[in-house]
């Protein structure tokens, strides 16, 4: 794995991809942060200059559109149902492609390496939803606009009222869906006990770039991404707030 440091917008900087790319790399991995689209124009004219695979990471871009097409544009796309994002099943998630083979692979491993019962071609996991989960996530899914909807008027209310802290970059060929409405601030420890006194919920994704992680614990220096990670801090935008939350909220940071 070979990490790439990250635009303002919190989304991978493509013109840094390049000079990862060797003799080894098979596919590059967009992540849509935060529900905000990566540039992927520049993303697929390198995938193909390069003969690779683009498998994005939607796990936070349910609805995310870019150029007025949702998410994903490469040849995979991996999207999380876990309880906090924009759309749920409890748990779970899924993969979608429209290329045939990749199809097949992902098939075969999600039920026991097996197209009948019994007969096993690989080695494969047991991946299958269940259908319980599958029905609550068939009735998300009709709900999921107006979700969204609501969570970008929330972020349009941010965007007007909030004064003190740099509001996230969004781009009219980009439809943002806000999963987290994440700011940037120099004094996070101060913003944060304010929040506390007055109740209101937030969260830090993320203090700790996934390459320092012990799982990884590379010697890199991403600079950007160093300096955001000190920096980010996600308000409260999911649909059930009120209107009197958001005033409380951008009241709280004047």
């Amino acid at each position: 794995v070979r990490f790439v440091d990250i635009k303002d917008d919190y989304n991978i900087d493509e013109s840094r991809i390049k000079e990862k790319i060797n003799e080894k790399t098979k596919v590059i991995m967009p992540v849509h942060l935060y529900g905000n689209s990566c540039d992927m124009d520049g993303i697929m004219k390198i995938a193909k200059e390069n003969d690779l695979k683009v498998v994005e990471d939607c796990c936070q871009a349910h609805g995310a559109e870019y150029k007025g097409k949702k998410l994903p544009i490469g040849d995979v796309g991996c999207f999380s149902f876990y309880p906090s994002k924009n759309m749920t099943t409890g748990e779970g998630g899924m993969i979608v492609t429209d290329d045939d083979e990749i199809n097949e692979k992902v098939r075969l491993l999600r039920d026991h390496g097996s197209k009948e019962r019994y007969k096993h071609e690989v080695l494969g996991y047991n991946y299958r939803m269940m259908d319980m989960n599958a029905v609550i996530g068939i009735k998300q899914l009709e709900k999921l606009d107006v979700f969204n909807e609501k969570r970008r008027k929330n972020a349009e209310f941010y965007d007007k009222n909030l004064k003190n802290v740099k509001k996230p970059i969004t781009e009219k060929e980009k439809k943002h869906v806000y999963h987290q409405y994440t700011v940037r601030v120099k004094n996070r420890e101060e913003v944060i006990k304010k929040l506390e006194e007055n109740g209101i919920g937030y969260g830090i994704y993320y203090d700790k770039p996934i390459y320092k992680q012990e799982s990884y614990n590379e010697d890199l220096n991403l600079e950007n991404t160093e300096k955001i990670c000190k920096e980010v801090l996600s308000l409260p935008v999911h649909p059930g707030l009120k209107e009197e939350d958001l005033k409380k909220i951008v009241e709280v940071l004047k």
